[in-house]
């Protein structure tokens, strides 16, 4: 089923994200993992890269088996400005064939690697050539990142609102965001995409922080907005692992809860490839989800 079906329709999706183990993990561990969250039944499971955008033939192998032997709905995540065209084609082909219905198309990060050579010239140097490339290749449904505080390599926000604006116009179904902490700043991002006539549903990106060190990774990666609320939370319990971790998870659930209220379209938890928090989150929320479902059936 594409994702954009199950959109728009006045219900909120609730997804996951997982992503391939790293090389040093068996491949198993992942469908172990997929075997505790299966009865959560997510709407979707998005399966992103590995580590520095690695694993991209594990990605679809992953996606396909998520569909195929979980009985999920699942969307790839494809990266371009490290490829040429022609991988780009034969890799849609192996998504296609892979039964796989939806792509999340990002233009993915440039390793340094690739940075230091001067000879080096992309073939795709944003995403929404990859999506033209997408479109014109035929029958999977688009979704694409965006930022509710800016991406970090946009000078401002007007030009960040331009260029989301401009994936738009390329044929983008839907949108997930970049994990936030701050649902005021997603409301206000809301508010300036109606303006600019950005009118695709959008899907809240949220990831509970379960460890001091992730914190410290996530604002090296996106330096996104930390509220007071959470500011005390990891003061509070920075030195008490298994507190922070307990407080973590109840400030998503309280997230969530309020996206809920708002009639936000989706909602897509990084579960960083842990089923216990990710349970403890769908149980915490269950009433209220379902709640929301039984208000537009009797619509």
């Amino acid at each position: 089923m594409k994702i954009r079906d199950m959109l728009g329709k006045g219900n909120t999706t609730v997804s996951f994200e997982i992503f391939p183990p790293k090389t040093t993990y068996p491949m198993e561990t992942i469908f172990e993992t997929l075997e505790k969250l299966r009865d959560l039944s997510p709407d979707f499971i998005s399966v992103t890269y590995g580590a520095g955008g690695s694993s991209q033939g594990h990605t679809v192998e992953i996606a396909s088996r998520v569909k195929k032997d979980f009985g999920i709905e699942s969307i790839a995540h494809l990266t371009c400005v490290t490829s040429t065209k022609d991988s780009i084609r034969q890799m849609l082909q192996d998504i296609r064939n892979s039964g796989i219905e939806n792509i999340l198309a990002l233009r993915g990060d440039i390793p340094d690697s690739f940075r230091e050579d001067r000879s080096w010239k992309p073939e795709y140097r944003y995403a929404y050539e990859l999506i033209d490339e997408i479109v014109d290749f035929g029958g999977f449904s688009i979704g694409a990142a965006c930022y509710p505080e800016g991406h970090v390599e946009t000078r401002n926000k007007v030009d960040d609102l331009k260029y989301l604006k401009q994936k738009v116009d390329h044929g983008v179904d839907f949108l997930v965001t970049q994990l936030f902490f701050d649902n005021e700043l997603f409301y206000q991002f809301r508010e300036k995409m109606d303006l600019v006539g950005i009118e695709k549903p959008v899907i809240a990106g949220i990831l509970p922080v379960l460890n001091i060190n992730q914190v410290k990774r996530i604002q090296e990666i996106s330096g996104c907005n930390m509220p007071p609320k959470f500011l005390r939370i990891l003061d509070r319990y920075e030195h008490d692992p298994k507190s922070l971790q307990e407080a973590g998870i109840a400030y998503a659930v309280d997230q969530i809860v309020d996206l809920l209220s708002f009639g936000i379209e989706g909602v897509h938890i990084y579960t960083m490839n842990k089923p216990e928090p990710t349970r403890r989150i769908m149980e915490s929320i269950s009433t209220v989800r379902y709640s929301e479902a039984r208000k537009v059936i009797s619509r």
